[in-house]
């Protein structure tokens, strides 16, 4: 069954729209790294930084390998970079008031 395009964009936004998730995110787009080493470089709970890396894999917005005893997870580029290049574009022109939309009061 194909699901319309507001429920779609939706769940991608839901699961986006979420501090610790972008955190993560944010910290992936720069290299590959294991939950512990997200967790040390955000300083939080490692139930929390789990928690969010599956959303994240379920959405697969973020990727999981196997390396030894560890997982190794990386960035979605193909989607992600897309979008935060549409953001920060978006944020220059329209949001010069430190992410604040230029229409906003």
């Amino acid at each position: 069954m194909k699901r319309n395009l507001s429920e779609t964009c939706y769940g991608f936004f839901s699961t986006l729209a979420n501090p610790a998730r972008l955190a993560i995110m944010e910290k992936l787009r720069k290299e590959p790294m294991n939950a512990t080493t997200i967790k040390e470089n955000l300083g939080q709970e490692q139930s929390m930084v789990s928690h969010n890396l599956r959303l994240l894999e379920r959405c697969a917005l973020v990727y999981s390998e196997k390396k030894g005893r560890e997982k190794v997870y990386r960035l979605n580029i193909e989607t992600m970079e897309t979008i935060f290049k549409a953001v920060e574009n978006h944020a220059n022109k329209f949001c010069p008031k430190k992410g604040k939309c230029s229409h906003s009061k």
